[in-house]
C-alpha cells in the first residue's frame, strides 16, 4: 500500500480514512466480514440507526416539548446508561430535524452601513459634550468638534454652563480654523453630526448651522457608534488627563493642553498610524495648510 500510494501521489492517511474497512472474522463468526464505513478506531456498541431510534423514543416518552439535544444526551447517558457522545446526538438530531425550534430576535435593519469614516476631509464633522468634575467649580462642560476623516479636534470649549451657545462655540472655532471665515455658507457641503441633546435641537444651534451652510446629520437613537468619532476622542481625553487626576477649576482644566498634543502626536491605526495633523496635511497642498 505504501508503494501504491506513492505512485498515486496520495497520502496513506487519506486512503485509510476513506477506504472501506473490513471487520475481522472473529467479530462475526457466522459469516463473511462485511465492509464498514465511517470513522476509524473502535466501533461503538450503537450504530447511528440504533442511536437514532433511541433518540426518537426518548423524545416521545418525554412529558415536555421543545427539548434539545442536551436533555436527550443527559437521559440516555446518565439515566439509561448508554455511553454516547453529546456531539454525536446533536449531529443525528440536526440531520433528522429533531432539534427544538428556536425563536430569533426580530431586529429591524440598520439605517446605515456602519461606516462613519469619510474618504476626504471636510465631509463630515461631529460635535458632542462631556461633563468633568472639578473641586472648586463643580461640574464643567467640555464641548468638542471632531473631523470624521482624520479624527482631528477642530475646536473645543470648556465652560461652566452647557447651554446652546457653549455647544456651538467649538463648531464656530472649527469653521474659522478650516475655512478662515465665519461668513454665511462658509461650511457648505459639510455634514454636522450630533445627537439629540437639548443644546443641539434649539433654534439657535440649528439656525447657526444652517447659516454657515452645514447639512444636519443626526446620530441614530440608541446607536452611539454613529457619533463614534467624537465619542472615541472623549475616551482618549478621559484616559489621558481626567481619570486619576483632580482639577481645581475651569482655568486649570483648560490649561491641560491635551488637544494640541493629541492633534500632533496621537496616532491611530485607521490612519495607518499617522497623527490627525499628518493625515490632514496629506490631503492638502502646502499652500493651503493650516496651523
Amino acid at each position: 500500500m505504501q508503494r501504491v500510494c506513492a505512485a498515486w501521489g496520495l497520502p496513506r492517511a487519506t486512503y485509510y480514512a476513506t477506504a472501506p474497512r473490513v471487520l475481522p472474522p472473529s467479530d462475526l463468526p457466522g459469516g463473511p466480514a462485511p465492509a464498514v464505513s465511517g470513522k476509524r478506531g473502535p466501533q461503538t456498541t450503537l450504530d447511528d440507526a440504533a442511536l437514532l431510534e433511541l433518540i426518537r423514543a426518548d423524545l416521545l416518552a418525554s412529558p415536555f416539548t421543545g427539548e434539545g439535544h442536551r436533555k436527550v444526551f443527559g437521559r440516555l447517558r446518565y439515566l439509561v446508561g448508554h455511553r454516547v457522545g453529546r456531539n454525536r446526538i446533536l449531529r443525528l438530531m440536526r440531520q433528522h430535524h429533531l432539534l427544538s425550534p428556536r425563536r430569533t430576535a426580530t431586529v429591524p435593519a440598520k439605517a446605515h452601513d456602519g461606516r462613519i469614516i469619510t474618504d476626504a476631509p471636510n465631509v463630515r464633522w461631529a460635535t458632542d459634550g462631556a461633563k468633568i468634575w472639578t473641586t472648586a467649580d463643580g461640574w464643567l462642560w467640555c464641548f468638542t468638534t471632531i473631523a470624521h476623516c482624520n479624527a482631528e479636534c477642530l475646536g473645543h470649549h470648556v465652560c461652566t454652563v452647557g447651554d446652546r451657545f457653549a455647544a456651538y462655540e467649538p463648531v464656530a472655532q472649527a469653521v474659522a480654523r478650516i475655512f478662515g471665515t465665519a461668513a454665511a455658507e462658509a461650511a457648505r457641503g459639510v455634514e454636522l453630526r450630533h445627537d439629540h441633546g437639548s443644546q443641539y435641537l434649539t433654534d439657535y444651534f440649528q439656525g447657526q448651522s444652517r447659516f454657515r451652510g452645514f447639512t444636519p446629520s443626526f446620530a441614530f437613537v440608541g446607536e452611539p457608534e454613529t457619533n463614534g468619532g467624537v465619542e472615541r476622542f472623549y475616551r482618549a481625553l478621559k484616559e489621558q488627563i481626567i481619570h486619576g487626576k483632580t482639577y481645581c477649576n475651569r482655568a486649570e482644566l483648560a490649561a491641560a493642553a491635551f488637544v494640541i498634543t493629541y492633534n500632533r502626536e496621537w496616532r491611530l491605526e485607521k490612519l495607518r498610524f499617522q497623527s490627525p495633523l499628518e493625515t490632514r496635511h496629506s490631503f492638502q497642498p502646502p499652500s493651503l495648510l493650516a496651523a
